[in-house]
């Protein structure tokens, strides 16, 4: 191996090391260019209906996005901090009322069925066992909230950045690629802006009908703070995953405070929402808008939880969309459907890639 050919190497795996040292940086950035794509389509909307220059709308959309968030914070934050304070005092005497129940059925039964039910014993002590372990972490998470503020005030300024001025970026993101392959992949950059817009509004629906689907069945299950739990699922529904399994907590707890069937009955709820969403909304709504097949689509999901932890199951699906254009384009079209076979051997037509963008670019 030359000299050159193993700087060049190792200078590429010092570079892959210093990318994955900064991949939380990196993936708050992308974060911040999904949002301001989302929030571009906002703006682009009042622009077309109102008649407003850029900056307005920017102002308008990012000022009615915050409001919204601050609103939902508001409404559905401080009732759960009072009835998770509720569920907090009512579990020990739910566990306490679940261990006489055992010494009275233990009493009743058989002496020989007596040892089949000593598991019950068990269970209640694991029982309480893990509400003290679920009630220190609740509290063990709220300690690392100034983290997240952070982290939530960073993607929110970088993409008001983003949004005010893309076009700097842009070019900056550019000049890391070769002079002649410079418009090539400014065509690809919008191609991934229409598709990551289409995601968007794909999301945005399917958290549209599963807020409204959970509120219904709350309303009529009687559930306390029907908006605020079906607003909360809605939001996480942003979450693959893992977002509709937290989405149940909040109303199956305040349902337990009426009565053990209705938080069976909010599961029940929870579960069929959730198969709507998985094998209805999401596959076709996500097919129609980005044609991402389901299957890449969960595959992605678990990939990126398992690299990137739970920050990139949140971005699972925007990256896979981005990813999969770049695929495309970039290996399919400019590399491998211009691949020739000359003289036994496999060797790439540079002309006819140079006359492929050519014709692209028109």
């Amino acid at each position: 191996m030359r000299l050159g050919t193993l700087i060049g190497f190792l200078a590429i795996i010092i570079a892959l090391y210093i990318l994955w040292r900064i991949k939380q940086v990196l993936l708050l950035a992308f974060a911040a260019v999904v949002f301001a794509t989302a929030i571009n389509q906002l703006v682009k909307l009042l622009q077309a209906k109102l008649k407003l220059e850029r900056k307005p709308a920017i102002a308008i959309a990012v000022t009615g996005v915050l409001t919204f968030i601050v609103g939902f914070i508001v409404l559905v934050i401080p009732p759960f901090i009072d009835q998770f304070q509720r569920l907090v005092t009512l579990v020990p005497l739910g566990l306490e009322q679940l261990s006489s129940w055992n010494e009275w059925l233990r009493n009743l039964l058989p002496a020989n069925l007596t040892q089949e039910v000593q598991g019950l014993q068990t269970l209640g002590q694991n029982l309480q066992s893990y509400a003290d372990r679920f009630i220190g972490n609740f509290f063990d998470l709220f300690s690392s909230t100034l983290g997240i503020f952070l982290n939530s005030l960073l993607v929110i300024v970088v993409t008001i950045m983003l949004l005010t001025n893309p076009t700097p970026y842009k070019q900056m993101f550019l000049l890391m690629f070769p002079a002649f392959y410079r418009q090539r992949v400014q065509t690809i950059l919008k191609k991934c802006e229409k598709n990551l817009g289409g995601w968007a509004i794909g999301i945005l629906f399917n958290m549209a009908v599963i807020a409204i689907l959970s509120g219904i069945g709350l309303l009529i299950l009687g559930v306390q703070l029907p908006l605020a739990n079906s607003l909360l699922a809605g939001m996480l529904t942003f979450i693959p995953n893992l977002g509709p399994v937290l989405s149940v907590i909040p109303p199956a707890a305040m349902a337990l405070l009426d009565a053990p069937w209705k938080a069976l009955a909010v599961l029940i709820l929870y579960i069929v929402i959730q198969q709507v969403e998985s094998n209805i909304l999401t596959p076709v709504v996500m097919q129609k808008q980005v044609s991402l097949l389901p299957a890449v689509t969960l595959l992605s999901q678990v990939a990126f939880a398992v690299f990137f932890g739970i920050l990139g199951l949140f971005l699972a699906l925007p990256i896979t969309v981005v990813a999969q254009v770049w695929l495309k384009e970039v290996l399919v079209k400019d590399i491998l459907d211009r691949w020739n076979m000359n003289e036994g051997s496999n060797r790439f037509d540079s002309r006819k890639l140079s006359k492929g963008k050519q014709k692209a670019n028109q």
